[in-house]
């Protein structure tokens, strides 16, 4: 049997989404013939050539004048120059050709479209170059990057606004399966008349099964934004390749089809598996081998004779994590992956510049309290390790296939007791690598330990200081408090590792006060050197984590869903304090742009909702309180 995992579009342009590799892995550790394909890095490099830009121009030029953005109209008059740059550009990023970087600097290579008014917002209000201030010393090769992300960005609003209005470059469809409780918008779509987008997956489909000829196809769909791209795919094979059968698992499949009962999706998906995949694929193929019988699938839903969804959930041991084998890049064409440099935020930049190997220190998280987070499901819930040893065998043989030396450990929470060791163990074996991941800011990350990470090769780390308020973390059973994150990421900060730390607004009881307050903890964060980099989101209260599992604990009252076949994972509630969060949530990212960049923390924290909201209380945290744990410390 030949198994074929595909990366559907969209998930990332600058590295793998690594689903494909671990499963790919797994069953070559079996023995098994298994290969995999992106169709999403496919996708897009297919629309950024010269050819395709004109297949993108020849349905540009179609639309009337009433239907066409500034961005397509921006397209049509500059089109040529797109035409003649596009593949030169593609291979910048690509890292070839690095010399570009100075004509592209010059301002005079590119089109210009609406995306660089953007770069306004970076001017210092003195220097003529608006990009000096932005990026300063980071170099010439950077600012050429940012340029040809802008570049790309643009193109990618024309192919939303004359190709697919669904196409974003991470959220292809993603209103589509996000949270639907039916299945209709999805089938609608499918219906449809195919897009311009639609019959180039489908062409690219077509391409890879013709090549590999597969037995079974894997589609992971870890975000609701792959949901749409993965069914088209499906439906392109069942339509040519009816004898192929289709199985579906990933991030999106855990979290928000675990009641799922609409039969028509799998007019699509042959089987559809929960929670981690070793064991329900080894379970499918022996059932299309002939060696088990449906019911003895493991946590795999499938459609019966009498046309309804059962989930056959056979008792069967998961594969420890210890004999998953190695992940594999093997197939895919490392060398095309776009580095981007889209955000200037340091750790988002991590995520869409350079290409990473990303492997797993651990299965799961060894903390699972906190209550804003899906704990009860397995991929979080079920936790365990595998040796220092092993997962250093692990980094050599990926380093030794892909010629890179750039790990993200994508762990919930990496485990500090294994983090100790694994860096142990590389400083050992004189194994030499840059890393960055997850962790919980807890006390057990001393100076000492962090003076070990750095040596070993990490270069940042992210966190979640949430609330930045020490009743609400203890609601939220976080297990940390504002104090031991200073202090925890000042040792960071001081040995040389970028500190990124996630923060949260509008948690259930949060008062208007105690946002004003966990904003002057930041602002002192930020000022105190502890963190270099951060992010405010909005709460978003989930099914599965315990404020959805025990609401009247976190004094809300849950919204009333409606029926629900398909899609079920992030729910309304009522928060009887009545703050609008929304409206907080506005001042509080302009101030963390602010802070990253250095700027206005001379300023009272208030200063930021100016023209947002009026009469906001005064801050009761003291200018001063950190910097007096700090040196108390």
């Amino acid at each position: 049997m030949k198994v074929l995992s595909l990366i559907p579009p969209m998930t990332q342009l600058n590295t793998p989404y690594p689903s494909t590799a671990y499963i790919t892995g797994f069953l070559r550790s079996r023995g098994i013939n298994a290969v995999q394909e992106d169709l999403a890095l496919a996708l897009v490099l297919g629309f950024f050539t010269a050819q395709g830009l004109g297949r993108v121009h020849a349905q540009a030029i179609g639309l009337k004048d009433e239907f066409r953005s500034a961005s397509v109209n921006y397209f049509l008059d500059h089109f040529l120059a797109y035409q003649l740059t596009i593949e030169r550009v593609i291979a910048f990023l690509q890292g070839g050709d690095n010399t570009l970087s100075h004509r592209i600097n010059g301002r005079d290579f590119l089109p210009e479209g609406p995306r660089f008014n953007a770069l306004d917002a970076y001017d210092d209000g003195e220097s003529s170059d608006s990009l000096a201030w932005a990026f300063g010393a980071l170099g010439s090769h950077d600012r050429a990057r940012h340029l040809a992300t802008l570049y790309l960005n643009d193109l990618s609003d024309v192919l939303r606004d004359a190709v697919d209005e669904r196409f974003e470059f991470v959220r292809y469809g993603e209103s589509l399966a996000s949270s639907q409780p039916t299945f209709d918008p999805l089938a609608n779509a499918l219906a449809a008349e195919p897009t311009l987008m639609d019959v180039t997956l489908c062409e690219l489909t077509a391409k890879v099964i013709r090549q590999h000829q597969p037995n079974l196809i894997l589609l992971s769909v870890p975000f609701p934004g792959a949901m749409y791209a993965s069914l088209r795919i499906a439906q392109t094979i069942k339509l040519n390749w009816p004898d192929i059968k289709i199985a579906m698992g990933g991030g999106y499949v855990n979290t928000e089809l675990r009641e799922l009962t609409e039969p028509r999706l799998f007019d699509f998906i042959d089987f559809i598996s929960l929670d981690a995949g070793e064991r329900p694929l080894l379970a499918i193929m022996d059932h299309l081998l002939g060696k088990r019988s449906v019911e003895r699938l493991v946590r795999t839903f499938v459609r019966t004779e009498a046309h309804q969804v059962k989930l056959m959930s056979w008792p069967e041991p998961d594969v420890p994590f210890e004999e998953v084998g190695t992940a594999t890049w093997d197939g895919l064409p490392l060398n095309s992956y776009l580095s981007l440099l889209d955000m200037l935020n340091p750790m988002h930049r991590l995520w869409s510049d350079g290409r990473w190997n990303k492997l797993t220190v651990a299965q799961g998280c060894y903390w699972k309290k906190c209550s804003f987070c899906d704990i009860s499901l397995d991929y979080i819930s079920r936790y365990e390790t595998a040796s220092a040893s092993l997962l250093v065998d692990r980094i050599e043989t990926i380093i030794a296939e892909t010629g890179q030396t750039g790990f993200h450990f994508v762990d919930e929470a990496a485990p500090p007791k294994m983090l100790k060791a694994l860096a142990q163990e590389l400083i050992r074996r004189q194994v030499f690598i840059s890393w960055w991941g997850n962790i919980r800011f807890e006390k057990t990350f001393t100076p000492e330990l962090a003076a070990l990470l750095a040596k070993s090769g990490c270069i940042a780390l992210s966190g979640g200081l949430e609330v930045a308020s020490d009743r609400l973390l203890a609601l939220m059973k976080k297990g940390v408090s504002v104090a031991q994150v200073a202090n925890v990421t000042k040792g960071f900060a001081e040995s040389g590792i970028l500190v990124h730390a996630y923060l949260m607004y509008g948690f259930p009881t949060q008062t208007v006060q105690e946002t004003v307050d966990a904003l002057e903890v930041v602002r002192q964060l930020f000022e105190n050197g502890c963190i270099h980099s951060g992010f405010f989101h909005r709460f978003t209260c989930t099914v599965h984590s315990p404020v959805g599992l025990n609401p009247e604990e976190y004094g809300i009252t849950l919204e009333t869903l409606a029926p629900i076949t398909f899609a079920k994972n992030d729910i309304g509630f009522i928060d009887p304090s009545g703050v609008d969060h929304d409206l907080l949530g506005l001042g509080l990212k302009k101030a963390i742009y602010n802070y990253m960049h250095g700027l206005g923390f001379e300023e009272d924290v208030r200063v930021w909702f100016k023209g947002i909201i009026k009469n906001l209380p005064k801050s009761t945290i003291p200018r001063q309180k950190l910097a007096k744990i700090l040196s108390a410390h």
